[in-house]
């Protein structure tokens, strides 16, 4: 080869691997499988309860808003430890060596989350008695420590011992002769230690059933300036007073020292699902052991000394590191208690719910039924009123022409209205089908005892399917009208339970849509029969079709950003998992999509990464209601779409549950919900957090001449404007 060629071929050599090294490079710096651009699923549900706890913070909140904040930490770290601490516990037990899209194993995740919840909690307890007890203290609320009573209040409170308290207790020894006692899930207890000849230890469980703050008296203050006089109220810890009172337990003996402890165990229910021939009795049997799975976290006061510690640590057979050294009181999820005192003042602003225009017209004289013929209907809770969908099954369990009624329950609370419509219905002799979640954790027991009730009322009742738990919100009502059969369905993001629709942001739609009609029918064939069908006409239902239906959406909307259409995509939900998701939403954003997400609480996704998702803002609103409504909006070249539904962007929605989105079709109420609730929970500057690329989150910061604007109260505001 002549050494002109040779060396034109070495250039273009060395051209087409500088290429093809370039090409790697940036294949690297975009690899959607990088650990890097996702963020740990239990560090980022730590840090929602680190925005929950602001609130309880924040001296803009009502004093006793600001308790139950406190409280809502509590129990959704106890929540936390019994279901995702004690599932890593077991993963390592197991030794399972799959990590999750960030990388992290089992064991460096608990690591790190000993770390977080360590500085949650005390940081909660820190607040809770140099800032929370003396702002109460002054407002009339006082939560006294047994020590610091008068004489008059501590005889008070030993009489309340003398006459309540000590009929309920009972001591357990521990010595050769008396095994170490059962410790029950979140139980408070006293380790105390006695003497007469020798020291012996006991255990003393708070019981559960009586008040941890116990009320000593009520007594009324001096004169506002509206003329009022506010009530003040004093309460002194339960435990306090029982330890005041030992000596009362064991006379004769010498009562040398006691501490509280409480007991966090395993509560995941293990169901063997293939060999459990009837469902309901192994979920009965697992409600039953959930009080006793391993111990997954204790929590003790400083005072207690290391002896005590040990003998804990060695008969509750837990890890040392999951012993939790906090101050008193342990246990902050019973502050909720305090939200029952009648000190409106200290509350925010009560509130009646509204009901929809087009339900409220006088034309239609509380037939809803005709009220959804002339049209889709919206009800967005809290601000409008639950009482439309309870309406909706009493008036089909009353109505001759209604046929049938079917629904799927996932949490119902008790006194439930929609459980009495429903056997209400049965009554009158309609076909009722129920598909009752027996697995809606922590709310087992509950779902149980309705499903009992309604099967002896002869609702046929079904248990949901093999592996997958039925998470959709849906009604169904067939009804004769004339010669056809019509069928009206409510769909929903939220549970069709009439106390925390006071509470959680949600939205429902009622139709008569014959597709959509026709999709319910099928969706509660499979639910309860025998059913392969894949081709919903409307409905995206998980784990038939949803994923694909979704990827397709926003596949679509890089087409037509791709295409010279400005692509947007408006995502408002509870979580962001996904690992699948996540990459399609940073495909999207590397194509040029504007991505605007609300997350409430977990989000794996970073955003603001350049070159991946520097198209992508994702913000947090915490504030009143409980964010909970999943809306999924697609600009669509102008022809925009939403979906609305159940179902979070995680891979146990999608995968192991049975979810429903549904679409909004109505122009007026897609323009509705693009502006005036999407829109503007973009422009919440009170409540909003936006979130940074390494996971944390900052308030909003209003320009100096910008107004507060907070989402929630604008919803509500609307509706008294309406009105």
């Amino acid at each position: 080869m002549p050494p002109a060629d040779a060396a034109v071929k070495k250039e273009k050599v060395e051209k087409v691997e500088k290429v093809e090294k370039t090409n790697q490079v940036e294949e690297v710096q975009v690899d959607l499988n990088d650990p890097g651009l996702f963020l740990n699923r239990e560090l980022s549900m730590l840090g929602f309860q680190a925005r929950v706890l602001e609130e309880a913070l924040d001296e803009g909140n009502p004093l006793l808003e600001r308790a139950k904040f406190m409280a809502f930490v509590g129990n959704n770290l106890d929540e936390f430890f019994m279901v995702r601490v004690a599932g890593l516990k077991k993963q390592i037990a197991a030794g399972v060596v799959d990590v999750p899209p960030d990388g992290m194993t089992p064991a460096e995740q608990l690591a790190a989350i000993r770390k977080v919840t360590l500085r949650l909690m005390t940081e909660a307890q820190n607040s809770f008695q140099k800032d929370l007890v003396p702002a109460l203290d002054k407002a009339g609320v006082h939560i006294m420590n047994y020590d610091d009573l008068t004489q008059k209040q501590k005889e008070n409170a030993d009489s309340y011992f003398t006459e309540v308290i000590f009929p309920v207790l009972t001591p357990m020894a521990f010595d050769p002769g008396h095994p170490f006692p059962h410790i029950s899930n979140l139980s408070l207890n006293l380790a105390v230690l006695i003497r007469d000849s020798r020291d012996h230890f006991a255990r003393i469980k708070v019981p559960s059933t009586l008040p941890r703050l116990v009320p000593i008296k009520r007594s009324s203050g001096s004169v506002r300036k509206d003329g009022t006089v506010p009530h003040h109220h004093y309460f002194v810890w339960l435990e306090q007073v029982i330890a005041a009172n030992l000596h009362v337990l064991f006379p004769g003996m010498k009562v040398i020292e006691s501490h509280p402890f409480r007991v966090t165990r395993d509560a995941d229910l293990i169901i063997q699902e293939l060999e459990a021939s009837d469902l309901l009795e192994s979920i009965e049997q697992g409600v039953r052991q959930l009080r006793f799975g391993s111990v997954v976290r204790i929590t003790v006061n400083k005072a207690m000394p290391t002896y005590i510690r040990n003998i804990l640590i060695e008969n509750l057979e837990m890890d040392r590191n999951d012993m939790y050294t906090l101050e008193n009181p342990l246990g902050l999820s019973s502050l909720m208690s305090l939200y029952q005192v009648d000190r409106f003042d200290l509350k925010d602003l009560s509130f009646v719910p509204s009901i929809p225009v087009p339900l409220g017209d006088e034309s239609y004289d509380g037939n809803i039924f005709a009220a959804i013929r002339q049209g889709d209907i919206l009800v967005h809770h809290p601000y409008d009123s639950f009482i439309p969908v309870v309406d909706f099954l009493q008036l089909a369990a009353k109505d001759p022409d209604v046929y049938a009624i079917k629904q799927t329950l996932y949490r119902t609370g008790s006194n439930s209205p929609v459980i009495k419509a429903l056997l209400d219905a049965r009554e009158t002799g309609k076909q009722v089908a129920v598909l009752v979640e027996l697995k809606a954790r922590f709310d087992e027991e509950s779902n149980i005892g309705w499903a009992r009730t309604m099967e002896r009322q002869g609702v046929h009742v079904i248990y949901g399917l093999l592996g997958l738990k039925t998470h959709s919100k849906i009604a169904l009502v067939v009804r004769k009208e004339g010669e056809h059969i019509r069928r009206y369905v409510h769909l929903g993001t939220g549970n069709y339970n009439a106390v925390t629709a006071l509470s959680y942001e949600d939205i429902g739609m009622f139709t008569c849509d014959d597709e959509i009609g026709a999709d319910a029918t099928d969706l509660f064939n499979y639910l309860t029969g025998y059913s392969t069908k894949q081709d919903y006409r409307k409905l995206l239902v998980a784990p038939v079709n949803l994923r694909e239906r979704m990827t397709a959406l926003i596949e679509r909307e890089i087409e037509h950003q791709r295409n010279g259409e400005q692509g947007h995509l408006i995502f408002k939900m509870n979580s962001l998992v996904d690992k699948r998701m996540i990459k399609k939403l940073y495909e999207a954003s590397m194509a040029g999509v504007k991505i605007d997400l609300i997350v409430r609480g977990m989000c794996c996704l970073r955003p603001g990464i350049e070159g991946v998702s520097d198209n992508i803002r994702v913000l947090s609103v915490v504030g009143r209601f409980l964010e909970h409504s999943r809306i999924y909006y697609f600009k669509n070249g102008g022809q925009e779409e939403i979906l609305l539904g159940s179902a979070d962007l995680m891979p146990r929605n999608i995968n192991n549950r049975v979810e429903v989105l549904f679409p909004i079709e109505d122009s007026k109420l897609i323009r509705h919900l693009r502006d005036d609730v999407l829109a503007e929970y973009q422009n919440d500057n009170v409540k909003a957090r936006l979130m940074s690329p390494d996971g944390t989150y900052k308030r909003i910061e209003r320009n100096g001449d910008d107004p507060p604007f907070n989402i929630q109260v604008k919803l509500f505001d609307i509706r008294q404007t309406n009105e």
